[in-house]
């Protein structure tokens, strides 16, 4: 999943990246309101975790303009406001949820996850391709019976693949929601991680149907051709 933190405290910002992070997320971080709500609406994410108070454009006030702009990205809000009415008014404006600080890292991340299984099509937290399988939840992968290790980069491009099967990625759309916003793509990167994917998931199951397609001038599909 990709996740955007919107969070002026420095050291809280950076240490829910590292968590998330070491949890396989891609995840990109603002440090004030008005960055946040320019990532928000430019790039695409699974979770927005967003601080109430902010510098420039307050938390509420960007929930709610998200809302106004169609966007249904989930939205979990930081506050150290835990009063009903402000929780109340969080909700009010577009969040999915709320957690007053200080809180414990795992109960965040459980939060994160619940909200990422609420995609705009419920897949659950295995997602399927005729014998490939891959779990959100235990970053497992297999190939019929047969397990497949991947780095998490190559976790990530295969869970944003699976998560959009049969359908043309571009290039651009992949690198938005597999890379950090701010990460130094070279041209040839894409190219570079479906070829390891392909041999993984392909090349040694030459009986088995080829699941990752070049659509040449567009982008990749999995799915078969």
């Amino acid at each position: 999943m990709k996740i955007l933190v919107v969070e002026d405290e420095h050291k809280i910002a950076n240490a829910i990246k590292q968590g998330l992070m070491q949890e396989n997320f891609v995840v990109d971080v603002a440090y004030d309101g008005i960055e946040g709500y320019d990532l928000a609406v430019s790039e695409e994410y699974d979770v927005i975790v967003l601080d109430r108070l902010l510098p420039g454009m307050e938390g509420v006030e960007i929930c709610q303009k998200l809302r106004e702009q169609k966007n249904h990205t989930p939205i979990l809000i930081l506050t150290a406001k835990g009063q009903i009415a402000d929780r109340v008014e969080g909700l009010e404006k577009g969040a999915d949820d709320y957690l007053v600080k200080p809180f414990a890292f795992e109960e965040l991340l459980a939060r994160i996850k619940a909200l990422g299984r609420r995609p705009k099509k419920t897949l659950g937290t295995i997602l399927k391709l005729n014998d490939l399988s891959l779990n959100t939840k235990t970053y497992e992968v297999k190939r019929g019976n047969n397990p497949i290790q991947l780095s998490s980069k190559e976790f990530a491009l295969l869970e944003y693949l699976m998560r959009h099967q049969k359908k043309i990625l571009t290039k651009d759309q992949i690198i938005n929601h597999v890379w950090n916003y701010d990460s130094n793509i070279l041209p040839n990167t894409i190219e570079v991680y479906v070829g390891y994917l392909r041999n993984k998931i392909d090349k040694p199951f030459q009986k088995s149907h080829k699941l990752i397609q070049t659509i040449r001038g567009f982008g990749y599909k999995i799915g078969e051709s």
